[in-house]
């Protein structure tokens, strides 16, 4: 995709939401660094309702290890792999509090060093928490990046390097939620919604739906 088109692109997904955040609902970077780990192979949804069960009750690391490996899992049972997820948890509080008094760490290879915590994740956290630029792709991210023609690539990271090198600036801190909510909510996985897609006319797919 041309610069030209990439940054019309852009201009009209910040015009219909000039600002974006993510689904997950959260009021720290803690809270968001383990609302990210538990969104693992789960909905936002799904993950909001397990973290307004565990939140009121443990929202610090401490507070976590406090509670215990099985009294998180009786926190977040609804979410899937959940017996895994409370071990990744439990470690990663323990880490915070043993080697960064409870603060969650501003640096990738800190973040990427934390038990169930992989690019993906520091990349929302980075962003989310923290304002810096990155672009954490998803399974919506990656479909869309591909489908339009922005950003093609045969592996998460390919799409996430190129991404990095065609977003231009003024879009960059915004632009992995933008595209997030759109494959979310517009350019769905079994059948787009192109009739009301805002970038149809900008969009390299060939097969576009004429219904929705």
């Amino acid at each position: 995709m041309k610069r030209e088109k990439i940054v019309e692109l852009f201009r009209r997904l910040r015009e219909l939401n000039p600002t974006p955040t993510t689904e997950l609902v959260y009021t720290t970077p803690f809270e968001l660094l383990i609302a990210v780990i538990l969104s693992a192979q789960a909905t936002d949804v799904g993950v909001n309702k397990a973290t307004r069960r565990l939140y009121p009750v443990a929202n610090t690391p401490q507070a976590i290890l406090d509670l215990g490996e099985e009294g998180l899992k009786s926190c977040i049972s609804t979410i899937g792999l959940y017996n895994a997820k409370a071990k990744n948890v439990v470690a990663t509080c323990r880490i915070l509090v043993e080697r960064y008094g409870g603060e969650v760490p501003r640096s990738r290879e800190a973040l990427e060093a934390l038990p169930g915590v992989g690019r993906k994740t520091a990349n929302v956290v980075l962003n989310t928490a923290f304002g810096e630029p990155t672009i954490a792709v998803d399974t919506h991210i990656f479909r869309v990046a591909n489908r339009t023609g922005l950003a093609p690539g045969k592996t998460v990271r390919a799409v996430e390097d190129r991404l990095e090198k065609v977003v231009p600036d003024e879009f960059r801190k915004d632009a992995h939620h933008w595209l997030i909510l759109h494959g979310r909510y517009v350019c769905k996985a079994r059948k787009p919604e192109c009739p009301r897609c805002a970038i149809r006319d900008l969009c390299a797919y060939r097969h576009k739906t004429v219904t929705m």
